[in-house]
C-alpha cells in the first residue's frame, strides 16, 4: 500500500477508497445470491469508475488520461467455485514491506477447486485481521495473461469479500476466479503487496478476471 504517512487528504482518499471497495462487495454479493454475472458486470462497471476517477486509484496520472477500462475477461461460470477450507499445516509468511515494516500471515487451511487445484487460505495476524486468498496460474507472465506476480481473490482486510455460501458465515467459501484482481503494484510501484506463494500457484490456466495490464496502464520509463 502507498506511504500511510502522507498528506491527510492521501489518506481520507485511501480510506474513502476501501469504504467504496466495501461497499461494492456487499452489492456484489447481494446480487451474486441470484446472478453471478450481472455482480460481476457491476463489479466491472464500479471498480472501472474508482480506477478512472477516484483520488486513490492506482494508476498514475499518464495512464489515468487516457484510461478506457481495466482488461476483464468475460463471466464464465466454470471458473465460480464453493470450497470448504479444509485443515492444513500451520504455516507462517512475513511479508516486509517498505511501508508498513513486516505484515504476518498464517495459513488456516486450504481449499480445493476442482479441475484447478489447492490454494493455501491466509489471515492476517494483526490488527483487524482479515482472509487473504492469492492466486497464480499459467498464464501469468505470459503475453494476453494474467499479471506476473498473481492477483487477489479475496482480500477482506480491504473489503474484497465474495461471501460464503453457508447460513453460518462459516462455509462453504465463495471462491469466483472471475473476481480475480490484479494487486495495485501492477500499476504503480510505490504500492507494496504481498504476492502468491508456491501454495497459491495452480498449474490449469485460469483465463477470467482482470488480465495483465497493458503498456498504456504501465510506468513510462
Amino acid at each position: 500500500m502507498p506511504d500511510a504517512r502522507g498528506s491527510a487528504a492521501d489518506v481520507l482518499a485511501v480510506n474513502d477508497w476501501r469504504r467504496r471497495t466495501a461497499e461494492l462487495y456487499a452489492d456484489v454479493r447481494r446480487v451474486a445470491a441470484d446472478d453471478p454475472a450481472a455482480a460481476h458486470a457491476l463489479w466491472v462497471e464500479r471498480r472501472d469508475a474508482l480506477f478512472g476517477d477516484h483520488p486513490a486509484s492506482p494508476l498514475l496520472p499518464e495512464a489515468r488520461a487516457a484510461f478506457r477500462g481495466l482488461p476483464v475477461a468475460p463471466y464464465d461460470p466454470a471458473f465460480r467455485f464453493e470450497a470448504r477450507v479444509r485443515a492444513a499445516p500451520t504455516q507462517r509468511l512475513d511479508v516486509a514491506t517498505g511501508t508498513d515494516g513486516v505484515v504476518p500471515f498464517e495459513r488456516i487451511g486450504r481449499a480445493t477447486l476442482p479441475g484447478l487445484g489447492t490454494l493455501s487460505v491466509w489471515a492476517l495476524r494483526a490488527y483487524a485481521g482479515g482472509v487473504f486468498l492469492p492466486v497464480k496460474d499459467a498464464l501469468a507472465g505470459r503475453t494476453g495473461g494474467t499479471y506476473g506476480g498473481g492477483r487477489y481473490v479475496l482480500d477482506t482486510i480491504k473489503g474484497a469479500d465474495l461471501g460464503t455460501s453457508g447460513d453460518d458465515g462459516r462455509g462453504p467459501l465463495v471462491i469466483d476466479l472471475n473476481f480475480a484482481y490484479n494487486p495495485s503494484c501492477a500499476y504503480d510501484p510505490d504500492w507494496a503487496c504481498p504476492l502468491a506463494t508456491r501454495g497459491n500457484v495452480v498449474e490449469g490456466e485460469t483465463p477470467v478476471g482482470e488480465l495483465a495490464p497493458g503498456p498504456e496502464l504501465l510506468p513510462r520509463d
